[in-house]
């Protein structure tokens, strides 16, 4: 379910909104809509926590270490080329 409000804006921020193409519109009201929501819901869990929880599933699932920094190299190597 969605629902339209108003917000006010500078002005080169509303013509260039009124400009953009409707592709790009609908991604901007997705990406607002996302911010807002997070700007009014704060999360109930810290950065720390999740990344915590994160790590548990992660081993839980076999990752370790030395995979980790495997991975971690071979994305580095990548970046360089």
């Amino acid at each position: 379910m969605t629902d339209t409000i108003t917000i006010t804006v500078d002005a080169d921020t509303a013509k260039r909104y009124r400009e953009a193409t409707a592709d790009e519109r609908e991604a901007y009201d997705l990406m607002l809509s996302l911010r807002l929501r997070m700007l009014t819901n704060p999360p109930t869990r810290t950065l720390s926590e999740v990344m915590d929880d994160m790590g548990r599933k992660a081993a839980a699932n076999g990752m370790t270490e030395e995979i980790l920094n495997d991975i971690l190299r071979e994305w580095k190597d990548e970046r360089r080329r």
